[in-house]
């Protein structure tokens, strides 16, 4: 075997052993890619964590530190009720057959998690009455922090005590999610979507609505 014959075979050995290497490193940097779009995943869905924590926080924070008056808070939380208690109702309409099965607002967002139907019947009233996810949290928030000792007001009382609420949630609620709530809260009473929740009807804390904090 000449020289020639040599450095050929040893060329194409090396050559070999190159490409191993290469189809080696290949799958390395694959691997780190895949690693690091796990990685990249989880840090967002953290990070999507966080904020949402952190704006329950903030939420909670402002519902609890109002500076409204009893008259002022029961103001409020009649629209409050007014619009969840009419959310639940429109719920139960287009679900005749689970009337049964869902005897609260509270049984409605807790089942909705799991059941298409449910889901699909919240959304389109939510659609209907103009109201985002966000709105709903912000206004059960509210009625968790101050329900228990609230009282609900009709439209007329309403009327005598306060003719502009709008202009009293603007200047007095800072928290964005906090005002957009209870302001769609009542564009839906006034757009007549919603139905009057007299003293004795109002359901109990417990009844209407399971903690959104939780």
């Amino acid at each position: 075997m000449n020289n020639e014959t040599t450095t050929l075979i040893s060329l194409k050995e090396a050559m070999k052993r190159v490409d191993h290497k290469l189809k080696a490193l290949e799958a390395q940097f694959k691997e780190l890619d895949f690693t690091k779009d796990n990685l990249t995943q989880k840090f967002e869905l953290h990070s999507k964590t966080l904020a949402s924590q952190a704006a329950q926080d903030e939420l909670w924070t402002a519902v609890l530190a109002l500076k409204f008056t009893s008259m002022e808070l029961n103001i409020l939380y009649s629209y409050v009720i007014e619009v969840l208690i009419c959310l639940h109702t429109q719920v139960l309409e287009k679900l005749p057959d689970l009337v049964r099965g869902l005897p609260t607002l509270a049984s409605v967002l807790r089942r909705k998690v799991k059941n298409k139907c449910i889901r699909v019947a919240w959304e389109s009233v939510l659609d209907e009455c103009g109201l985002q996810e966000g709105d709903i949290t912000a206004l059960c928030t509210f009625f968790i922090a101050h329900g228990n000792k609230a009282e609900h007001y009709s439209a007329k009382v309403r009327q005598m005590y306060i003719r502009d609420v709008t202009f009293m949630i603007t200047n007095m609620i800072k928290n964005q999610g906090l005002q957009d709530g209870l302001l769609r809260a009542i564009q839906v009473i006034e757009k007549g979507k919603a139905v009057g929740a007299p003293e004795e009807q109002k359901p109990s804390l417990k009844e209407l609505m399971p903690s959104v904090k939780n």
